[in-house]
């Protein structure tokens, strides 16, 4: 391994990024991946490094110095050298996880193939790991897979070649998992709830998967996209990876009938998502599954007399906390409502359903909203002021207009000015803290049908946990099906996680308070029958002891109390 600067020209100037060489097992080859974006030459100079190029070339070089004195220490690394600690915090995930029963049907599956390792150990070291040190694969096998309890039997080529093998069959293991789960807990699909996101890749060019298109981290590299669905008590029950430049909204349909296809799901099902997978075809989609759904709706575009009765102060309720404080207030109403859309000969059609409309007001939301106009309103002035160029406003380009105009002001084909649109500022001030839901659901109370579309932020965080927590972005592997593997073993951490946090726990402590203490619990081998343990003390792990009984806050630990923890069951 080594590192070089590499100077990408472009548009807007040169762009400096510090890149790695690499051997890639699956090329059986020499490679090249992003190490650290730097980014453009004047703007680092507007910061104040004179010569970047030169400046950066210097940092390059004493990184390749330090991974050759790296490399020397690994050469003169002796048995007593290697680290006493080992990592024990994933018990709860491992316990789970066994208890599932997942990996005979694991082991039956690879029967198909000529591995001369345990799939099932591979999935089960590389969730373990993911959850207790995200890091990239090489780094995974190396540094983190040897400091859990148990052995492992595979090569990293083989854990690459078995990466790519679960990407190329995931909807077969994630079946597995939904099966066992509704053995032992409970998969309720009476609601489900779906989401996209999407992750960004440090490459400059696309391929079939990894494609540009609208990212949620503003990035222009390459995406892939995710979709995820959620049961009734919010565990993830399907996933879908597909290609950063399609739209999210067939993604909808395609999992829910993916998931009933493979799982038996049969009944109907209320179908809960976002503004974004609002649309026609969705809706008939789910009509026509005999299904229902539940859908928030952009206030901004709804026709002008949709817009009057949201606006309008009638018949609205309060909603209040147990001081009586207004948290929001709500107002709902049943009618006909005319949609158009095209068939597959692109003819247009119109139809007519009867929905049940919620509104919304939030007083805090509005003040959230109007804050963040206001902000971009400023910043719009600022830059009209300074003559800057359309591409600059970016998002508070929605309150100003371009038009042409001659020195005397009058609108002509020829130069661009700058116009403040003060009534796009007024609709946006007048709509802000105001919220729309869509529902089939004709008998379904108003509260009802708030509590349940509200519950989407727990698929909000659960992408969260897979940007934050599990470190699942950005990617460097290469191979399609490999990727897909990655996301799928972020995937299957993020269930075990959910099944931990609302099925054993009962709901009462954040994922922020999970993580620390799985990251956190370690032991070191002092002896070959004595660990001390290292962890410091916490409410959680006092209360997890309290719960289960385990020797979570003893400082010594025998190989007995290890291997009680180890094969605890909840």
């Amino acid at each position: 391994m080594s590192y070089f600067l590499k100077k990408t020209k472009n548009k807007k100037g040169v762009y400096l990024q510090i890149y790695e060489s690499y051997y890639d097992p699956e090329r059986k080859g020499g490679a090249h991946r992003s190490y650290k974006p730097l980014g453009y030459v004047h703007e680092l100079m507007e910061k104040g490094i004179d010569d970047p190029v030169f400046f950066y070339s210097e940092e390059v070089k004493k990184l390749n110095q330090e991974h050759l004195k790296s490399k020397q220490r690994d050469r003169d690394r002796i048995i007593s050298d290697e680290s006493p600690e080992k990592l024990l915090g994933y018990f709860p995930i491992k316990n789970l996880n066994d208890s599932l029963g997942v990996r005979k049907y694991i082991d039956l599956m690879q029967t198909a193939t000529d591995f001369r390792f345990r799939v099932a150990d591979l999935i089960d070291a590389l969730i373990y790991a993911r959850v207790v040190r995200p890091c990239s694969k090489s780094r995974t096998f190396e540094e983190v897979i040897p400091k859990l309890f148990g052995s492992y039997g595979f090569s990293l080529d083989q854990l690459y070649s078995g990466l790519e093998y679960i990407g190329s069959e995931y909807e077969k293991i994630v079946e597995i998992y939904n099966h066992q789960i509704m053995q032992k807990f409970r998969i309720d699909t009476s609601h489900t709830y779906f989401d996209c996101t999407n992750f960004y890749f440090e490459i400059d060019r696309e391929d079939d998967l990894r494609r540009k298109g609208p990212s949620k981290e503003n990035k222009k590299e390459p995406i892939v996209g995710l979709g995820l669905l959620l049961d009734a008590h919010q565990i993830p029950i399907g996933m879908k990876i597909y290609p950063g430049n399609e739209s999210e909204k067939p993604v909808l349909r395609n999992v829910i009938d993916e998931l009933k296809k493979r799982g038996n799901v049969s009944g109907r099902t209320i179908q809960v998502a976002d503004k974004g997978l609002n649309c026609i075809n969705n809706i008939l989609h789910a009509l026509k599954a005999g299904d229902g759904y539940i859908f928030s709706k952009s206030v901004k575009g709804l026709p002008e007399t949709e817009k009057v009765w949201v606006q309008l102060d009638t018949d609205y309720v309060d909603v209040k906390d147990r001081n009586g404080n207004v948290l929001y207030k709500m107002k709902e109403c049943i009618d006909d409502f005319l949609y158009n859309y095209y068939d597959e000969s692109g003819k247009k059609h119109t139809i007519k359903l009867r929905e049940k409309r919620v509104a919304t007001f939030n007083p805090k939301l509005a003040e959230k909203q109007i804050f963040e106009i206001n902000k971009q309103v400023e910043k719009a002035r600022m830059l009209k002021a300074s003559q800057a160029k359309r591409s600059e406003f970016g998002d508070s380009a929605k309150y100003v207009s371009f038009v042409s105009a001659d020195k005397k002001g009058k609108k002509t084909d020829g130069k661009v000015t700058v116009e403040m649109n003060e009534k796009a500022i007024e609709n946006a001030r007048k709509l802000a803290g105001y919220n729309l839901m869509v529902t089939s659901e004709l008998s379904m109370s108003a509260a009802a049908i708030y509590a349940a579309y509200h519950n989407l932020w727990r698929i909000e965080e659960s992408f969260r946990i897979m940007k934050s927590q599990l470190d699942a972005r950005p990617v460097y592997l290469q191979k399609e099906d490999t990727i897909t593997g990655h996301f799928l073993i972020c995937y299957l951490s993020v269930v075990l996680m959910r099944l931990l946090q609302i099925y054993v726990l009962k709901d009462k402590y954040g994922t922020e308070e999970i993580f620390d203490f799985i990251r956190d619990f370690r032991v070191a081998k002092v002896s070959d029958r004595k660990y001390i343990n290292l962890t410091r003390n916490s409410t959680f792990i006092k209360a997890l002891a309290s719960e289960t009984g385990l020797p979570l806050t003893s400082y010594f630990l025998g190989n007995q109390d290890i291997n009680k923890v180890l094969n605890h069951r909840f």
